[in-house]
């Protein structure tokens, strides 16, 4: 199965009242894999944007509201890792020099089948079997 993975700041970006033209390149994105019905995430994300969106913003939102925005992306085909995902990741993050979390993004990417990885955290135009990372910000 393919499709197009989001990694969590694409994602905060897009709700995040103070990021500008991220902002608004951040939702015209979840826009189109909303659209489309491509857009795929993992577990990971969805914990990290929960945790983001309440804690991390300069407006954060309430708990309530970022509970709607992990339900409505959980709509999304989500990635469960397994423990053999994660003794993957830690080879990830030895092949390529990816900090480890970086790497159970990657890891999840690829085992989703994602042909491009949404992230602004990894190098734009990096690939890793198969999976090309983009930057939407670039």
């Amino acid at each position: 199965m393919s499709g197009e993975f989001c990694d969590t700041n694409v994602i905060v970006y897009a709700y995040d009242t103070s990021a500008g033209t991220k902002r608004a390149r951040a939702s015209q994105l979840l826009e189109g894999l909303w659209d489309s019905g491509t857009g795929v995430l993992s577990v990971q994300v969805l914990q990290e944007v929960f945790v983001t969106l309440t804690r991390k913003l300069v407006a954060p939102l309430s708990a309530v509201d970022a509970r709607m925005v992990v339900n409505d992306l959980a709509s999304w085909r989500v990635i469960e890792p397994t423990s053999g995902d994660v003794i993957a990741a830690i080879d990830a993050a030895l092949r390529w020099q990816l900090a480890f979390w970086d790497a159970l993004i990657v890891t999840a990417a690829r085992k989703a089948g994602a042909g491009v990885l949404w992230s602004e955290d990894l190098n734009d135009g990096q690939a890793f079997d198969g999976t090309v990372v983009r930057n939407p910000f670039r």
